[in-house]
């Protein structure tokens, strides 16, 4: 429909251009004092022209691009004499979509850059402001992008895609060119004209110009722009370029080699973020918690690379919708299925494979995606000479599916399950076995341009169990298991073009069983113990703002305030005031009924950020956070292990509470393609969890007797460096940090190291890291890896002497000494097919060298007694190079 009344020439234009393809040529001058009135439906494009133009003196031509051409005077042809005229061409009026074909051409982009589209219904004054907003996705899959610059000239305001690819700009109502921009992306634009509060779906094609990379706008400058500081975001492009020692691209690999992200050592997925324990960090996959994440003793992530979309870590600044954990939040999401097509991904390397499957199901509104991986390093173990491999058994599998629906522009519902399972036996019959389980189920609706929301459920189990059955007389099985469900709502609010509400809540229940030891056949002589059930409810509220206080000065401000309830069924033990808790010290047993709240915490958690731009490439960032957890991982080993148990908070085990406050410089160079930055931060940690010399930590009914309540202090600095596009590109981190710990107890064994700070399991001051990427030409490329760190602590056997002529060691100050500092290289070699856009598959091979020096890195330090001579021994896990090599795949 056309409807004008009064209206000059260039509204026509803008309406037929807006609901169109077509795009005007003319010369102003010549159609000044032109007013239009008509109102047509469905009529063709010549016969309005025709309509609007007569008596005008102006003539029209239409060529087969839908180019149209306004003279005066003199008509222009378009078409040797004979053909058809480009007038007769019946073309209709039709209304505007506002969501844009998935079509990935040349051509298509260069019409749809050309269009005019008209936002909104209404026609509101410049001064008066309007929001428009909308999803930018990929045009070859339909899947969202996450974190693209879009921004609009000439004014230059500008926001970035959230987690589903949805942005949202309040600007005052006139015309815009509004560009999307982002690394990977071929940069494109839309003329827009602004009327009042509307929508925009955008799509946009991958920049396959790899030599010459043009991407100058990585993300437009976020590293300087926003709010967020310690943040590290990697996308499986990213991941997959570095070298790691089995040959498979791995999430967490990958983040130890970023700044202020650790681990104990070799063949450990733990992560130690800024002097925090492994259990300090909240690790998400689609909204669900994972509490184990690793395969095969460490070596391998849980997490399968095919079906990785981005990963995002966040070090400090946390925002307020996070919760439960002390000192990180690792948010894993996969990718969206492919709404075109159906297309698969896969390897196939020395120790495992995996394949990954998605497309539409029935229509474009239907997709799913779904994926798995597994080991046949059972099978290889059986084929080395050894003996004691041959005993021995290792393998594992994963998962994943995830089906999504799309209802209508403002509601989708997207549901996803994941379950890993382990299962290992070391030159023995004892058999290790544990599994995580996941699901989620989100909803996510949009009420109009300013508020959108989504309401998310969540499941998560995980459980190990062991057992022995080679001697009948001992024949047992120890099992564990953690239950959790979750249900959270979100909700983001454009309050106007300086506010940004962001306000949610959410609870968790969670179901513990901690142990249960039970004799396995009739001729077992262990006697069975099951420990009480424990249960709680975690619930929090949560507000915060993005506030625009000037061009240069943005703020967030947030507050989270959460609850917890330890539930019954449970006997809980009260001690003897003033005194250590022991079991001597036990004065009464209260018993609690089922649901009943027998310990109850809560309390505030501040969300501060600001940042101020000194210009368009440099800028300054703080922040400060406080947190809170009620969950707790015991573990007598420095490293993740199957067997650690977690701990509830309840009335005799108090939450974690941490406060950080952080600092930093980041500074842009080379029209954004590199990225430098600078961060301090400090860190106070209270009631975090430590344990007294000897602790027993399985099926301890009074585990509180052996747990220490220590205060920890972590500080550190942070450089990064990282160039993001270009035939050579990677980053150089390196990290000086400190994680100290301190015990105030009751009694002796309560105080360690005489009540001063003492070295944490994971401090290790410098950390060095290089990651570099080079492109020889489409085919050919290389990384290479770097890594130097200090050894971690340890407590190490001083002397000898006799009590009662029985032998006793006397051993260090707790952490006192090192191992040998760690230093590795590793180097790897694609090599891609042919990029021919008709052949139906796809495919590559890596080829590479983890531990290229052979250096034999002390995994740890041991001591044995040898004709009464204490000896110590080194440990080293891959004490010699590893060659590893892959076989990739797509169609």
């Amino acid at each position: 429909m056309l409807s004008l009344a009064d209206e000059p020439f260039e509204i026509l234009v803008q309406k037929v251009e807006a609901q169109s393809t077509y795009h005007f040529y003319y010369d102003t001058t010549q159609v000044q004092g032109l007013r239009i009135t008509i109102q047509v439906v469905g009529q063709p494009l010549p016969s309005v022209l025709k309509a609007v133009l007569k008596d005008s003196k102006l003539y029209f031509a239409i060529d087969e691009q839908h180019n149209v051409f306004i003279t005066k005077g003199t008509p222009v042809y378009t078409q040797l004499p004979g053909e058809q005229s480009a007038t007769s061409v019946t073309t209709h009026i039709l209304p505007v979509k506002k969501s844009e074909r998935l079509i990935s051409d040349p051509d298509h982009f260069s019409a749809l850059e050309r269009r005019l589209y008209e936002i909104g219904n209404g026609n509101r004054q410049l001064s008066e402001k309007s929001t428009i907003s909308g999803y930018v996705r990929l045009a070859t899959s339909g899947e969202p992008i996450v974190g693209a610059a879009v921004y609009v000239e000439p004014s230059g305001l500008s926001t970035a895609t959230d987690a589903e690819g949805r942005y949202s700009l309040t600007l005052p109502s006139t015309r815009y060119e509004l560009w999307v921009k982002g690394i990977g992306l071929r940069s494109t634009k839309r003329q827009i004209l602004l009327r009042a509060d509307g929508r925009l779906d955008i799509v946009v094609d991958n920049n396959n110009t790899t030599l010459q990379e043009v991407i100058i706008q990585g993300q437009h400058n976020k590293n300087v722009t926003s709010t967020q500081m310690g943040i590290e975001q990697l996308d499986i492009k990213t991941i997959r370029q570095v070298p790691t020692a089995l040959g498979e691209a791995d999430v967490l690999r990958v983040l130890l080699t970023l700044p202020g992200v650790k681990s104990v050592g070799e063949g450990s997925t733990g992560l130690n973020v800024r002097g925090g324990g492994t259990d300090q960090n909240l690790i998400l996959f689609n909204s669900a918690t994972i509490y184990n994440p690793s395969h095969l003793f460490g070596f391998f992530s849980a997490f399968n690379p095919d079906i990785v979309d981005k990963v995002e870590l966040y070090k400090a600044a946390i925002p307020a919708q996070f919760g439960g954990r002390l000192s990180s939040v690792l948010d894993i999401t996969s990718r969206d299925g492919n709404t075109e097509k159906l297309h698969g991904t896969g390897g196939i390397g020395l120790l495992t494979s995996r394949l990954a499957l998605e497309g539409p199901i029935v229509n474009k509104k239907n997709t799913f995606l779904v994926g798995g991986r597994t080991t046949y390093s059972d099978w290889l173990l059986k084929q080395l000479p050894s003996k004691e491999f041959n005993r021995s058994a290792a393998a594992f599998y994963d998962g994943n599916v995830q089906l999504k629906h799309i209802f209508n522009n403002h509601n989708t519902l997207t549901g996803s399950a994941y379950i890993s399972r382990d299962r290992f036996r070391l030159a023995s019959d004892t058999v290790y076995r544990y599994t995580n389980q996941a699901a989620s189920l989100k909803w996510q609706h949009v009420v109009n341009e300013r508020l959108a929301g989504n309401i998310t459920g969540t499941y998560s189990r995980y459980y190990y169990d062991i057992t022995n059955q080679n001697n009948p007389a001992v024949a047992s099985a120890l099992s564990y298991s953690l239950l959790q469900a979750s249900v959270q709502a979100d909700a983001s609010y454009l309050l106007s073009d300086k506010h940004t509400i962001e306000f949610g809540a959410g609870s968790t229940l969670y179901n513990i069983e901690p142990g249960s030891l039970k004799p396995l056949g009739n001729e077992s002589l262990i006697a069975g113990t099951t420990l009480a059930h424990e249960k709680a409810l975690e619930s929090a509220l949560y507000v915060s703002d993005k506030i625009t206080i000037g061009p240069r000065l943005l703020a967030t401000v947030g507050l989270r305030y959460s609850f917890f309830n330890a539930l019954g069924p449970r006997n809980v033990y009260r001690y003897l005031s003033g005194a250590a808790r022991s079991e001597s010290t036990i004065i009464d047993t209260v018993a609690y009924g089922a649901s009943q709240v027998l310990a109850t915490y809560h309390g505030p958690e501040y969300r501060v950020a600001a940042r101020y731009a000194f210009n368009d490439n440099s800028s300054v960032k703080l922040s400060y956070n406080r947190t809170r957890q009620y969950i707790h991982m015991l573990s007598n080993t420095t490293v993740m292990s199957p067997t650690d148990v977690w701990k509830l908070s309840d009335a005799n085990v108090r939450p974690q509470v941490g406060d950080q406050a952080a600092i930093g410089y980041y500074r842009d160079a080379k029209q954004h393609t590199i990225e430098t930055s600078v961060e301090i931060y400090y860190k106070k940690l209270h009631d975090v969890v430590d344990y007294k010399s000897g602790a027993l930590l399985l099926l301890n009914s009074h585990i509180e007797t052996d747990i220490i309540n220590a205060q920890g202090r972590a500080y550190g600095v942070e450089f990064l460096v990282r160039k993001l596009t270009g035939k050579i590109n990677g980053w150089l981190s390196y990290t000086y940090s400190r994680s100290l710990i301190r015990t105030k107890g009751l009694s002796s064994d309560e105080i360690i190291n005489q009540g001063k700070y003492y070295p944490s399991n994971f401090d290790k001051p410098h950390d060095v890291s290089l990651v570099g990427n080079y492109r020889f030409n489409k085919r050919f490329s290389t990384s290479l890896n770097f890594v130097y760190n200090t050894g971690r602590p340890i407590t190490l056997p001083l002397a000898k002497y006799y009590v009662n002529n029985t032998v006793r060691v006397y051993y260090s100050e707790r952490n006192a000494y090192r191992v040998p500092d760690y230093y590795r290289f590793d180097i790897a070699l694609n090599i891609e097919g042919n990029h021919k856009i008709t052949k139906f598959s796809h495919s590559s091979w890596n080829i590479g060298i983890y531990n290229l020096t052979g250096r034999k890195n002390p995994y740890s330090i041991y001591f044995k007694s040898v004709d009464g001579v204490v000896k110590g021994y080194k440990l080293s896990i891959f004490g010699r190079p590893i060659p590893t090599v892959t076989y990739n795949f797509k169609f």
